[in-house]
């Protein structure tokens, strides 16, 4: 079984069943991904018409996978028939929070007395599901969270960090774990168990609402070995927004841990609006405009941004999504991770079909991937940067051209042999010194060698 390098492509398979993961695992192998990241493999809400995505984010206990997405032994299954094709398994976990559960009861009994009375009536299912642990006792009791109050000032680090995410005022939110030695034992029994399965990497929820003591007390040298683990801090850009300096320059100063690249994806979605300049995309590290190679996470687009009201702006037009696409699987550095669900946003494309529900497998999206696969680990130089064109090539295999204005555009490359562009197969000839291309407006093109 192969380690994760530090390039391999994840797809996201936001909120499939994983039975469908299983289902589909071949042609997810075939895409040429290396990875799937699957939603929250614990117990949470589930009912027989169906829950909302955001139940998943709001565990009633560990120590089994029960919820709307499938159980301990589909989980299990779909690891295995993922496992065979050398794709490994990411695990989204959360460690930030519970269920707000306070319409139905005061208490913080984890899980509630209902859900202990359907261990004890369903012993026989349950007993099967099993992760770790005793169910006839309770996972966490009060004494396990921190005071309750709800987040009124998300630049405050204190509030964000020991308070409940809540939907507002007259909501009691989400109740927030504290850190004690309890907890800390629970949710690494967990890790171990999903590491004895066979999962190969974990993403951390709301890692911005949790310590750094609580992440380096749970993160073990123990419990990171062999694994790839990176968390989610949203923050609104790079080292000179006040939020990378609060949540996301602590967490990568003090963990050897990764991160999802938002000041990234703020630097690409500045560059590619009309009012913005691809210059911004030279060398976005060197700036603070992007993490490190090896701690980056980076993405067009995440599950947070199509599916909650305040990250809507944030959802890229369909022709300015591929041009970014085309940049992050482009370039060296960081691990791309590619979005997709089942329609869970309502949002559709041009051709008024569900926006990401067949993203993943988009010809022109799978065509970047082999792309990316090829250049894994060739050097990056810029060879052109306007505020409207982008070129830079890959070693001496391959060459990426962005052109994000709305004209047609002119470019000659130095390049004595003819070049094929990957995602429509067009063939550029030299005149034996170099290549004159016409670039269409609001287009890529991701070019190597043609060898026939």
């Amino acid at each position: 079984m192969s380690i994760h390098k530090p390039t391999d492509v994840i797809l996201h398979a936001f909120d499939w069943p994983y039975s469908l993961v299983t289902e589909r695992a071949e042609d997810i192998y075939q895409a040429g991904y290396k990875a799937v990241l699957v939603s929250p493999p614990m117990k949470s809400y589930k009912r027989s018409q169906g829950t909302e995505w955001w139940q998943r984010y709001q565990p009633q206990d560990y120590r089994v996978i029960d919820n709307q997405l499938g159980d301990t032994e589909q989980f299990q299954a779909m690891v295995t028939a993922l496992k065979n094709l050398d794709v490994h398994v990411y695990a989204d976990v959360v460690f930030n929070h519970m269920a707000n559960e306070s319409k139905k009861r005061l208490d913080l009994q984890y899980p509630s007395e209902e859900c202990m009375k359907e261990y004890r009536k369903s012993s026989r299912y349950y007993d099967k599901q099993v992760l770790f642990g005793d169910l006839s006792e309770p996972l966490f009791t009060e004494e396990d969270f921190v005071e309750a109050f709800g987040i009124k000032d998300w630049k405050d680090k204190w509030q964000v960090q020991y308070g409940r995410i809540t939907g507002g005022p007259h909501d009691q939110g989400l109740p927030t774990l504290n850190s004690s030695q309890h907890v800390v034992e629970m949710q690494q029994a967990y890790l171990r168990a999903m590491k004895n399965i066979g999962v190969k990497g974990f993403r951390i929820d709301a890692a911005k609402h949790m310590t750094i003591a609580h992440l380096k007390k749970v993160w073990t040298e123990e419990i990171i070995k062999d694994t790839h683990i990176f968390g989610e801090i949203i923050t609104d850009g790079g080292a000179t927004r006040e939020e990378y300096k609060l949540f996301l320059q602590p967490y990568l100063a003090e963990t050897r841990l990764g991160a999802y690249d938002f000041p990234l994806f703020q630097t690409v979605f500045n560059a590619l609006q009309t009012s913005g300049s691809l210059k911004a995309l030279i060398d976005p590290y060197c700036f603070g405009d992007a993490l490190s190679k090896d701690r980056a996470i980076t993405f067009a687009i995440t599950h947070d941004i199509p599916n909650n009201d305040v990250f809507l702006e944030l959802v890229m037009e369909e022709a300015l999504e591929r041009l970014a696409y085309t940049y992050i699987l482009g370039r060296d550095g960081g691990v791309p991770l590619i979005y997709t669900d089942l329609d869970t946003s309502g949002i559709k494309n041009k051709d008024g079909q569900p926006r990401w529900k067949e993203a993943w497998q988009d010809p022109e999206l799978l065509a970047k991937i082999s792309f990316h696969n090829q250049m894994h680990g060739l050097p990056m130089q810029i060879i052109e940067a306007s505020d409207d064109l982008l070129v830079f090539s890959r070693g001496e295999k391959g060459i990426v051209v962005i052109n994000k204005s709305q004209r047609c555009q002119q470019l000659e490359l130095n390049w004595n042999h003819p070049l094929r562009d990957i995602l429509s197969q067009q063939v550029f000839t030299s005149d034996g010194e170099r290549i004159t291309m016409e670039l269409n407006p609001l287009s890529s093109y991701m070019l190597y060698p043609d060898e026939k």
